[in-house]
């Protein structure tokens, strides 16, 4: 009976793998990466079931820590601090490309309704943003030193 029970775990696990063992697609995505202006920081994370990210670091926050969305469109958001903003939110897809959105850039106050992320390499990262179809910026991201 002993004999059974434990190849019938094997079993399962060689079948199902075991949580550890398997990598999420998205998995390749959590991290921080620095962004392409002013030395900036974005932590991506998991919100639910998708990937969102948020501010960490800049050269701006490095000189004020309690910088303020003042470029925001919405007046009433402009009071919020930058340090831990959302800028990326909804994100689901991989192992190469994320699809969502809707993306922020507090440096600008421009926001996009919907983006993707394509992993172009482990340590690089094209970040799209886009307002229509054919209305989008691109942004190179690398992968921060842990």
């Amino acid at each position: 009976m002993k004999t059974h029970l434990s190849a019938g775990i094997a079993g399962a696990l060689l079948l199902f793998g075991s949580g550890a063992a398997i990598a999420s697609p998205d998995s390749a995505l959590l991290g921080k990466w620095r962004t392409q202006q002013r030395n900036g920081v974005v932590e991506i994370h998991r919100c639910g079931k998708a990937l969102c990210g948020r501010v960490l670091d800049g050269d701006p926050l490095r000189a004020n820590p309690d910088q303020r969305d003042i470029r925001n469109s919405d007046t009433a958001l402009r009071g919020r601090k930058v340090m831990g903003l959302r800028i990326l939110s909804g994100f689901t897809g991989g192992p190469t490309e994320w699809k969502g959105g809707p993306l922020y850039d507090p440096n600008t106050g421009d926001g996009a309704t919907s983006g993707s992320l394509t992993l172009e390499n482990p340590s690089t990262l094209k970040v799209k943003g886009c307002i229509a179809v054919f209305l989008c910026r691109t942004q190179t991201w690398t992968r921060a030193p842990r």
